[in-house]
């Protein structure tokens, strides 16, 4: 078959990879190489060291690779055909596949320890998408080598985080077999590899998944994009590029401030919020996503973990402790470290100092306590520095964000629930978080997101001090303190009926206004106090910083301050010096631009009984 009878067929089909000539562009290089048609290359493999070697040396590729490739033979099994996964070299490194297809691979060394690179093979799926690092289709006699031509092979390459080509996915069967959906479960399957070694990679760092459509979060088309401390950008997946329409070096000139319109720390503070709802961005000042900041560390105070699940846009919240309950109260008890103190708080803002001073009436009462305030004010700080001065201190703070439980999962985590209580329960059932509370403190935190149904029962919980786990006839009684937070005007949402009037009075014993940090006048004390923590010294800080942290609204509180400050240290090293070159740019541009936040919350609260 001649180059231009490939071409021409090639365009008949409509596939989009031969608009660009590429099966026949790639005959033309293995003619320029110096390959015949009928040449018959070595079938023998490398040594088996040296095939060790290169899978010792592609071991994350393998990693994530094996399980997708199972998953993709799964689709493919009793079709004669094989998965193969190859390095950037284009070297076999595994193979999975009906045993009688292998037996016919093994006849065309199509096997671990075999280059398939076009320099040794022509034109074959794995070999051309590695030159042209794109996925490929070649079928049949648009081999170039005869002894190949009775294969239908599907590859699409494997880009790691610095966008370069690390691997080949390759499906590979008998012509007579061949169906033109096959490259589109490769394409898929290679994606799902790629995002998983970038998440990996990049795990520790904020990572935004985007998209044009909320619904495709979540999904393999999803942009992904892992962000310096500093607000620039680190890397992006193959979609994000494509969505952005950038080279990965351009990409790496933006920052989340020029790529969004958002700062570092907006991203921050609602990825430790753990959003079970995307927030919608401006992406290049054109074009409107949804986005989903994922920050892959456990919060700094608190037992309450939340992580991400790629599964679709589904969020599970892991809020169980992976010790036991006793563990974790030994370890609270051994480390008092790990919870706040108002020695923490009191810094010199006389309206702190007022709210310590009638908190400290209140301690070791049955009052419960209400704390209102924005977002990132500190106010699960302010509940562990309760538990911590109480004479509750040696049993257990027990932390529950009830904005980040699905609606679904927020009542068993609660008051837990019997073996076999419903499907998908957990083998000897569920201490619920009220019931791992007792003797302590239990945090509610959001407290106005909490489902109406479920307010009825808490209701009840607090009146009678007793708790019926899901599918138990049993009731256990509870001793607990109880100390909720929000951030939004419960009386408002009582007007709205979407909160109950008998639980905001049952939980509002003690109403305490946090105030937010723009208020307070001892900021200059708490970056002090932050950045010993940080960095483990004292570190000097230039005037011009000063100028620029005190007159910033801090829209994002203490937690923006907190990851503003450890920037900071980072990007000072062992200088100890902090200058402006130590703020990042998009947090200098918001300093100048972003107007003073205005909060439900800012009129005055208050906060006598």
């Amino acid at each position: 078959m001649s180059i231009n009878e490939i071409s021409v067929r090639r365009t008949a089909t409509g596939d989009a990879q031969d608009s660009q000539g590429v099966i026949g562009d790639s005959w033309q290089r293995s003619l320029a190489m110096g390959l015949r048609e009928s040449d018959q290359p070595t079938f023998d493999p490398i040594a088996a060291s040296e095939l060790s070697d290169a899978r010792g040396g592609s071991q994350q590729l393998m990693l994530f690779a094996e399980p997708v490739m199972h998953t993709l033979y799964d689709q493919i099994m009793d079709s004669e055909s094989m998965v193969v996964l190859t390095d950037h070299r284009g070297l076999v490194l595994h193979s999975i596949g009906d045993d009688s297809f292998l037996e016919r691979a093994d006849k065309v060394a199509l096997k671990p320890g075999v280059y398939w690179s076009e320099g040794r093979r022509g034109t074959n799926a794995v070999g051309t998408a590695l030159a042209d690092k794109l996925a490929t289709v070649v079928h049949g006699d648009e081999h170039y080598l005869r002894i190949n031509r009775g294969l239908t092979c599907s590859a699409a390459p494997i880009f790691d985080e610095s966008g370069e080509v690390m691997g080949v996915l390759d499906v590979t069967g008998d012509s007579r077999g061949y169906s033109k959906h096959t490259i589109a479960l490769v394409r898929m399957s290679a994606r799902m590899i790629e995002n998983n070694l970038f998440r990996r990679v990049y795990h520790g760092r904020l990572q935004l998944a985007f998209h044009p459509r909320a619904e495709f979060l979540g999904t393999l088309v999803e942009g992904l994009i892992a962000f310096a401390p500093d607000g620039r950008v680190l890397s992006a997946n193959q979609s994000a590029l494509s969505q952005l329409g950038l080279s990965l070096s351009s990409l790496r000139t933006h920052t989340a401030l020029s790529l969004f319109g958002v700062s570092i720390s907006y991203l921050i503070d609602r990825g430790e919020r753990v959003l079970t709802e995307p927030i919608s961005l401006v992406m290049l000042g054109k074009l409107k996503v949804f986005g989903l900041p994922i920050v892959s560390r456990p919060r700094r105070f608190g037992l309450a973990v939340a992580e991400r699940v790629e599964e679709k846009t589904q969020v599970s919240h892991v809020i169980q402790p992976k010790a036991s309950l006793e563990e974790h109260i030994k370890q609270q008890k051994d480390n008092p470290q790990n919870l706040a103190n108002f020695t923490d708080i009191n810094l010199g803002d006389q309206t702190v100092a007022q709210c310590i001073t009638r908190l400290t009436r209140v301690l070791n009462s049955d009052i419960s306590i209400m704390l209102e305030g924005e977002t990132g004010v500190g106010k699960e700080w302010v509940a562990q520095a309760i538990h911590r001065a109480s004479n509750r201190r040696d049993s257990a703070f027990i932390a529950v964000n009830c904005a980040s439980i699905p609606e679904g999962l927020i009542e068993s985590e609660l008051f837990g629930y019997e073996e076999g209580a419903f499907t998908g329960a957990r083998r000897k059932g569920y201490v619920g978080k009220i019931m791992q509370a007792n003797g302590g403190t239990l945090f509610l935190d959001e407290i106005g997101d909490m489902p109406l149904p479920l307010q009825a029962r808490l209701l009840r919980v607090l009146q009678e001090r007793v708790v019926n786990p899901l599918g138990s006839s049993r009731h256990h009684l509870v001793d607990i303190k109880v100390v909720c937070a929000t951030h939004q005007r419960l009386q408002e949402q009582i007007t709205a009926r979407t909160f109950r009037e008998d639980l905001y009075y049952r939980l509002n014993g003690l109403l305490v206004r946090v105030p937010p940090l723009r208020e307070r006048s001892d900021l200059k004390a708490l970056s002090l106090k932050i950045l010993r923590e940080e960095s483990g010294a004292d570190l000097h800080v230039h005037d011009t910083v000063w100028q620029v942290l005190l007159q910033h609204p801090w829209p994002g509180n203490l937690r923006q301050l907190r990851n503003v400050l450890r920037t900071a240290v980072a990007l000072a090293g062992e200088s100890r010096e902090i200058d402006r070159s130590c703020l990042s740019e998009d947090f200098i541009e918001q300093s100048h631009l972003e107007p003073q936040v205005k909060s439900p919350l800012t009129d005055p609260v208050d906060m006598h009984q």
